[in-house]
């Protein structure tokens, strides 16, 4: 019965947004004009609006569950159309807050300890309040400023509640809606009850402010604040109070002296070393949670600091690759490149034609090249790549749309900034900086070094698997066993790997007569204590499997 007049309270808001046109010809929309004559008629404000601003508002009345459903499909600019987008990205996540004192006892449930004993002191009243949570500011016992954040009550039931009810109409959307294989409402939901999920955890989110504190430690761009690991758990995180003025107060920032230009080109920097040197990136970069050190000894070479650490992003290895490829291609305006590489990291059909595709990328990327490169965005270049990609059945992981929507928020702050910030020439020598020592020698031979002792274990194994295979190669016999959903993949993979397989085998057999000669201590002449026989070994297969990784 509650789903039921959830439901009806949802339809009710849908006709007064006059929300029903973005469900024409589906079953819903005939039910919902069977409600029209008991819904009062929308206003003439609301109707003059575009529809994402009236969805905008529709989500904003429905509650904050709503309003952060709609903040996490703002970020899937390849299911919703892009006027949609843009009006979803700017729902603000301010609720009214709900009682201090039920936020108290909260906490002391949440730390096992009265709050008298856990701070010396604790603000009852906010200071700032979300659909998910709230922060309050606290004093410890050595004098330390912190703030605290703290889950609203009952809020995992609401989530559930609110969940569920779109996981049915999603399952609706998927049945009756003609466009449901491109729009994969069930797919959507699954995703926004991942994100609330991780959001609900907020010892999570201190891990992930504590690993992005460690890799940017003592930088002179970027700011984490310290964790108080003693006074957190899942539903209570303490965090090292900071001042900053928000990213998009320009007035605030010219009034305190900061140099915006040498800013601007500092957040470029700072998330292209997140992707491509950590691979762990913040995904919630918007004004509100990058703020700028306000401290007057660093006006002329300011830092950020970073807030909120909920949502982060990470890539695969592939992805990773295959990405920072395809910023170099287009950098260098290589849109053979750019096909291939969209082809090869799996994210298209291998039988797609390459010489389309590579049409496709130019009719996309070569009209920005007209224009002078401070004006061009590389986050819309992107954008636009996978939108006409979506053509050939592009396939992207939630992480890649997630990195998208990340680079179009810093790139927006960065011009909000300095309008006439040159993205290309901050990125470019960035990404190729981090590409040369992400793949040098020097780093591959590290990693294989970590791997040794696995090799040295399996060494003696390999032999006989590789002549049993071989010959079953020779003989004709080698059986492929695979589900009928891996057909696709397995053709893709067969078309890449068949040009490298020889290649390959020969690095993996070098390297490991590497590994047998390091750790038996093999005679003769030696560099840096290890044996010579084992580094001519060693280069030779390195090079072989550089040989057999796709060309740059």
């Amino acid at each position: 019965m509650k789903a039921a007049l959830r439901a009806w309270r949802i339809g009710r808001v849908v006709l007064r947004y006059r929300l029903d046109d973005l469900l024409d010809d589906t079953p819903a929309e005939r039910w919902l004009r069977l409600g029209k004559p008991f819904v009062p008629r929308a206003t003439a404000e609301v109707a003059a609006q575009p529809r994402g601003a009236r969805l905008r508002l529709a989500l904003q009345e429905l509650g904050p569950i709503f309003v952060k459903f709609g903040q996490i499909l703002s970020t899937r600019r390849d299911l919703v159309p892009a006027d949609i987008a843009e009006e979803l990205a700017l729902l603000q996540d301010q609720v009214a807050p709900f009682d201090g004192d039920a936020a108290r006892l909260i906490v002391e449930q949440a730390l096992g300890l009265p709050v008298t004993e856990a701070f010396a002191a604790f603000d009852t009243v906010p200071l700032a309040s979300a659909s998910i949570a709230q922060v309050h500011a606290a004093r410890l016992h050595d004098g330390r400023q912190v703030v605290v954040k703290v889950l609203r009550p009952r809020i995992e039931k609401q989530i559930a509640s609110d969940i569920a009810l779109l996981r049915s109409l999603a399952a609706l959307v998927d049945r009756t809606h003609p466009n449901a294989d491109k729009i994969r409402p069930q797919a959507v939901v699954a995703e926004i009850e991942t994100t609330l999920a991780a959001e609900l955890d907020l010892q999570r989110e201190g891990a992930n402010a504590s690993v992005m504190r460690r890799f940017w430690k003592d930088s002179p761009d970027l700011y984490v604040p310290e964790v108080i690991w003693s006074h957190t758990a899942q539903r209570a995180l303490t965090m090292e109070r900071v001042s900053g003025i928000p990213s998009d107060d320009i007035a605030a920032l010219d009034a305190a002296g900061i140099d915006r230009k040498v800013l601007a080109a500092k957040g470029v920097r700072v998330f292209y070393t997140q992707v491509f040197r950590d691979n762990f990136f913040h995904a919630d970069a918007h004004a509100g949670n990058i703020w700028v050190d306000d401290d007057p000894a660093r006006r002329h070479d300011p830092r950020f600091i970073a807030l909120d650490f909920g949502i982060v992003g990470q890539l695969s290895s592939q992805d990773q690759y295959y990405l920072a490829e395809n910023f170099m291609a287009i950098f260098h305006q290589d849109y053979r490149r750019i096909a291939e590489l969209h082809v090869e990291a799996g994210w298209m059909p291998a039988t797609v034609r390459i010489d389309e595709l590579e049409a496709a990328a130019r009719a996309v990327c070569e009209p920005y090249f007209t224009r002078p490169l401070s004006e061009v965005s590389l986050a819309q270049v992107l954008a636009k790549l996978f939108r006409t990609a979506q053509r050939y059945e592009l396939t992207l992981q939630p992480q890649l749309i997630l990195l998208q929507k990340t680079l179009l928020n810093i790139e927006g702050v960065g011009r909000q900034l300095d309008p006439r910030l040159d993205i290309w020439a901050v990125a470019r020598p960035v990404l190729e900086r981090i590409l040369r020592e992400r793949y040098s020698p020097r780093r591959l031979w590290r990693e294989f070094g970590k791997r040794v002792p696995e090799l040295m274990t399996r060494a003696p194994d390999m032999p006989r698997l590789m002549h049993a295979w071989l010959e079953q190669q020779v003989a004709g016999r080698h059986a492929v066993d695979v589900r009928s959903g891996d057909i696709a993949e397995l053709a893709r993979t067969l078309q890449i790997m068949q040009r490298r397989s020889v290649a390959a085998i020969l690095g993996v057999g070098l390297l490991l007569v590497a590994a047998v000669l390091y750790g038996l201590e093999a005679g003769g002449p030696r560099l840096f204590g290890v044996p010579l026989s084992a580094w001519v070994a060693g280069i030779g297969g390195l090079w072989a499997i550089l040989a057999a990784l796709p060309r740059r």
